[in-house]
């Protein structure tokens, strides 16, 4: 078995935790309004415009046994850089106020996870944060077109209100292929950090999911 498929197993519990975050499951059913749906890119907004510093970061932070895995940092730079404003993009076009989601505070949640992001690479173990990236783009794979279609058809909204889920919902498919090349590549030890990391981010996302408002159309 590769490590990939052991950090599947490793994590199932903790994976299961987040999918059972109720806002996951109403919105899958079409249970959702526009104010929910804002609220989730309010808080998408707030952890994905760290993507690109965060892995700035971990390029500089890497030590010499990972310098490895700089040349597919600076990859994954080039390719999620600019991925914020199309959240905003999609805010506007779902009838938000994208200025003022851009000039706000995320909420505790999202807020906690990406200061645990920025903690792993500058104080622990800066391969950990391949963690995040597991389960950040294993759920989008799992989740994100899907939930498109669902909301899209619950709201009645524009496509140009979908970038975000759906781009990613394909994309991350692709980097998924990519992230098991690369921690299947690491030493135990590395491993490891990212198993634990992994359970933490499962954790951590949930929570955002779980403090966003309910839908005033949920039964």
């Amino acid at each position: 078995m590769s490590f990939y498929d052991a950090l599947h197993q490793a994590t199932a519990d903790a994976r299961a935790g987040l999918l059972a975050a109720p806002a996951i499951a109403d919105s899958l059913a079409g249970r959702i309004d526009r104010p929910r749906y804002l609220a989730f890119l309010a808080q998408a907004y707030h952890h994905v415009r760290h993507t690109t510093p965060l892995l700035m970061s971990l390029g500089g932070r890497l030590p010499e046994r990972l310098a490895w895995l700089r040349r597919a940092v600076a990859e994954y730079i080039g390719e999620e850089i600019g991925h914020e404003e199309w959240i905003l993009n999609d805010i506007a076009a779902a009838g938000g106020d994208a200025e003022a989601v851009r000039h706000s505070r995320p909420d505790l949640p999202a807020e906690v996870m990406v200061a645990y992001a920025y903690d792993l690479i500058q104080r622990g173990n800066p391969a950990a944060f391949f963690g995040m990236v597991y389960v950040l783009e294993g759920t989008s794979v799992a989740l994100a077109l899907s939930a498109a279609d669902s909301i899209q058809r619950a709201l009645a909204l524009p496509d140009a209100a979908f970038s975000y889920l759906r781009s990613h919902g394909t994309l991350d498919v692709e980097h998924t292929r990519h992230l098991a090349d690369l921690v299947n590549a690491m030493t135990p030890a590395d491993q490891a950090d990212v198993t634990h990391a992994a359970r933490v981010f499962f954790k951590l996302y949930g929570d955002v999911f779980r403090a966003l408002p309910e839908a005033r159309t949920c039964n």
